[in-house]
């Protein structure tokens, strides 16, 4: 059995026992999280196609972790004008493991 949620903008292909990095949830460590936004739910030829999301459907998971990804660095610079910009980011994640599916 597989879903494919929305979170964050983005979608993510999930299964049971899935561990997945989202967008910063504001929920804490320990708890459970409900995804609504199904698109996919199925399994073999036993796929039901939301239009644009499956009724009914959705994947019960649990917030493992809260953090921050590595920093990466925007580096801007202007050439000939002796103009340089430096500027690190770490990126605020939610790490989830998905416990169940119901489609």
């Amino acid at each position: 059995m597989y879903a494919v949620i929305v979170t964050g903008g983005k979608q993510y292909k999930v299964s049971e026992g899935d561990t997945i990095f989202v967008e910063k949830l504001d929920m804490e460590e320990g708890s459970s999280v409900t995804f609504d936004k199904v698109l996919i739910a199925g399994e073999g030829d036993d796929v039901k196609v939301g239009a644009p999301t499956v009724d009914g459907a959705s994947v019960e998971a649990k917030v493992v972790k809260n953090g921050k990804a590595k920093k990466i660095y925007v580096f801007k610079m202007k050439r000939k004008k002796n103009e340089r910009t430096k500027k690190g980011h770490r990126q605020p994640y939610t790490k989830v493991e998905i416990v169940k599916i119901n489609a």
